[in-house]
């Protein structure tokens, strides 16, 4: 740690330049991550990452008064560190590695000028670029298969409530001589993985203590899987009773309508959580 001063304008021209060779130094990664995003619609999440981690910095943007900018050789440690997990990504085809490494190099590189404490100031604008990282094919594998399955059995009940005549093999819906299958009408991974997105955006935009900021999240799954029952009751009867063309039409606009969804129901367990006097704020409010 060298220096501590002013914001200046230089601060923000070596900054994009030092970010900027080092995403033109992991390029061939970067291009893969965004491949990843545009083609795998499980993995189409990781296009809103910067967007919430954006949010999230404009958010905090009073606390910049509050910090400056403080040169680290930490900043050069980091960076190595992250070619280090590009080399061992590399050699041992781990592609997550790989996708970790550029994005270490790339944080690492804006902490040399900004300084660790910038970093604890605004953490939560960074952790979301975590979500920039694609999910391995082995651990979505492992979270989607139970995922489909138990959607598949509560929209089978949802149907089943109203009257709906539907049978269910394994995550296939059957619902008049028509054949849904649960993986291709709603996906649960890909509605885990950008719920998580949106909780973790939730939960570090409204003022909160740590302990409901994790229990929030942790509940994100169980949101997931409402949300997701939400979306495949009435895709499957669209599926069963409607064009193919206007079934497909609803399954991609209400994926993104799912979003504001959840949106509501995090809002609906902050609310149930102050009816029942649970404290939520930060910190003590006294009353004069």
């Amino acid at each position: 740690m060298i220096e501590r001063r002013s914001w200046r304008f230089v601060d923000g021209v070596l900054v994009m330049s030092l970010v900027g060779l080092a995403v033109a130094a992991t390029w061939p990664v970067w291009q893969d991550i965004y491949a990843i995003a545009t083609r795998d619609e499980e993995q189409s999440h990781i296009l809103l990452a910067p967007l919430v981690a954006a949010w999230l910095m404009w958010a905090r943007r009073q606390r910049l008064r509050l910090t400056r900018p403080r040169w680290s050789l930490l900043g050069p440690a980091v960076i190595a560190a992250g070619w280090g997990l590009i080399a061992l990504g590399f050699a041992r085809a781990w592609d997550i590695f790989e996708h970790l490494g550029a994005l270490v190099i790339v944080l690492g590189a804006a902490l040399t000028v900004l300084g660790p404490q910038f970093f604890l100031r605004f953490g939560a604008a960074a952790g979301a670029l975590l979500f920039l990282i694609p999910v391995p094919g082995r651990i979505r594998l492992r979270i989607a298969e139970p995922l489909q399955d138990v959607s598949a059995q509560l929209a089978q009940f949802g149907l089943e409530l109203f009257a709906v005549p539907v049978t269910r093999a394994g995550n296939v819906l059957i619902i008049n001589s028509q054949e849904v299958a649960v993986a291709e009408a709603c996906n649960g991974m890909r509605m885990v993985a950008a719920l998580a997105l949106v909780s973790y955006a939730f939960v570090f935009s409204v003022p909160m203590r740590n302990s409901v900021r994790i229990g929030i999240l942790l509940a994100s799954p169980i949101v997931a899987i409402v949300c997701n029952v939400l979306r495949l009751v009435p895709t499957v009867l669209l599926y069963g009773y409607s064009n193919i063309d206007v079934a497909e039409t609803f399954h991609d606009l209400s994926g993104w309508a799912m979003l504001f969804v959840a949106l509501g129901i995090l809002w609906a367990i902050l609310r149930t959580l102050r009816w029942i006097e649970v404290p939520i704020a930060p910190y003590a409010v006294v009353d004069d």
